[in-house]
């Protein structure tokens, strides 16, 4: 950019600053002293006044504007996100579950269908568990290698040194970088004599009937015989019929027997008939369009406060007749009110109760937009489908503004690269003024040191010769 060259203003203030030094030149004919730094610094900023001006006016205005197109891609972007459920599909295939009973728990996942299903659960799963045999209070272990399997292909070894305690071999298991998923404990038991007998308890961490544990010793069969037993409970699985069909899992979260839908059974359930419903959500589909809706008038009013005109302050938006943002308001309006066309027909966002206001924003009745939503669904999917659908078409066209490298980004590496520029410039502008000063501090400062000597001189010549009604020394001797 061009720095602009000094204003009409700009030289007035010159001329006069100039005026005001030739003053002072008289003046310091007369005995009077020249104030060189003052005048100086009036004269470099009358002359750069106008190149300083045009800068700063720059600067401010690429500023404002790179903040003005982030504001736009932040808007554009908001409104991607409102519309990203349409674009994959999720926005409108959404179901809710709902059982008849208490005890289990539906969970809508992805790809569930509307349905009604009857669920019986006659066992739940739970955890296979190990308990070793009773050892006195206090007695120490001998040496020894205990082998833990959980299921059938994995386990972990434990070395047991002689003198340990329950509790130490507890811990070995439990700190393991080798344990196969089971935690240890160790409980005490007080008998009616007072004595005491500690067991140590090995519990799986999954449930089911392949996660069950078994265990064995080496050189050591104190844990795994004696006169009080040794019990292992093998893992169980849970068990369920879905509509008559027979349905197996390891766990109590049953996520593969029906498609789209998760269900967490418990105890409460066990031999209780009940019904799974499985329905569209019209409210999460409601939620989405709102928020559609709200993300696009939140566009418009972003726009329209960038591009106002103040009437009473003269003051205009940064981005007022800009050609980048008319092309991007009008082409989102275009889009929205133009409608989709899916197999033939055309369907418009008024057909489920989204009309297009003056101003240009969207205005949702809610009552129209349930009746289309629970009557009329095959309109609201064609209007929303993910191809070409509403959501697509604004996805597709905000885009290229808002991707990386876009029309957006391109914009505002121009304007800061302009921005570079300025900054160059307001370096050498300041280059400029430090050798103006420099300049004009000599000059001034020799000129102000003539006026020094000529006063001497007159001071000298009025003693030789005499002055205001005073004779001098050659005066004296005529």
């Amino acid at each position: 950019m061009t720095a602009t060259t000094t204003s009409t203003g700009s030289s007035t203030d010159l001329s006069s600053q100039l005026a005001q030094a030739a003053q002072s030149i008289i003046s310091g004919a007369t005995s009077s002293t020249l104030d060189v730094d003052t005048l100086v610094q009036s004269l470099v900023t009358a002359k750069t006044a106008g190149q300083t001006t045009a800068i700063t006016n720059k600067q401010a205005s690429d500023t404002a504007e790179i903040s003005a197109i982030g504001q736009i891609k932040s808007a554009l972007s908001a409104l991607q996100t409102a519309v990203a459920g349409f674009t994959d599909g999720s926005a409108l295939s959404q179901v809710k579950a709902t059982m008849s009973g208490s005890g289990i728990t539906a969970t809508p996942t992805t790809g569930a269908g509307p349905g009604t299903y009857s669920v019986n659960v006659s066992q739940i799963a739970t955890a296979s568990s190990f308990t070793s045999a009773g050892i006195a209070s206090g007695t120490p272990l001998a040496a020894g290698t205990m082998t833990i399997n959980l299921g059938s292909s994995s386990s972990m070894q434990v070395s047991v040194t002689a003198g340990e305690s329950l509790s130490d071999v507890a811990s070995s298991i439990n700190k393991s970088g080798s344990n196969p998923g089971v935690n240890a404990s160790v409980i005490t038991s007080t008998d009616n004599t007072g004595s005491k007998t500690q067991y140590l308890v090995i519990t799986s961490t999954k449930t089911g009937l392949a996660n069950s544990i078994s265990v064995s010793t080496t050189n050591n069969s104190q844990l795994t015989t004696g006169s009080t037993g040794v019990s292992t409970v093998a893992g169980q699985d849970a068990k369920l019929t879905i509509n008559g069909l027979n349905v197996v899992s390891s766990s109590n979260t049953v996520d593969s027997a029906l498609t789209g839908i998760t269900l967490d059974v418990s105890q409460a359930t066990l031999n209780t008939s009940q019904t799974l419903s499985v329905a569209v959500d019209t409210t999460a589909q409601t939620t989405a369009i709102n928020n559609f809706v709200t993300a696009y008038n939140s566009f418009k009013s972003t726009i329209s406060g960038l591009t106002s005109y103040d009437t009473s302050s003269s003051t205009a938006g940064p981005l007022l007749g800009d050609a980048m943002t008319n092309t991007i308001s009008n082409g989102l309006a275009s889009l929205v009110s133009s409608g989709v066309t899916s197999s033939g027909a055309t369907y418009s966002l008024s057909s489920i109760g989204i009309d297009l206001q003056p101003d240009g924003t969207l205005v949702a009745d809610s009552t129209k937009l349930q009746t289309a939503l629970t009557s009329n669904s095959a309109t609201v999917n064609a209007l929303f489908n993910s191809v070409n659908g509403m959501g697509a078409k604004l996805d597709d066209f905000a885009n290229t503004y808002t991707q990386s490298s876009g029309t957006i980004d391109q914009r505002t590496s121009a304007l800061q690269t302009d921005l570079n520029n300025l900054s160059d410039q307001q370096t050498q502008l300041t280059n400029y003024q430090d050798t103006l000063t420099t300049q004009y501090n000599a000059q001034f400062t020799a000129l102000n040191n003539l006026m020094a000597q000529m006063q001497n001189n007159t001071r000298y010549l009025t003693q030789l010769f005499g002055g205001q009604s005073s004779a001098g020394t050659l005066a004296t001797n005529k």
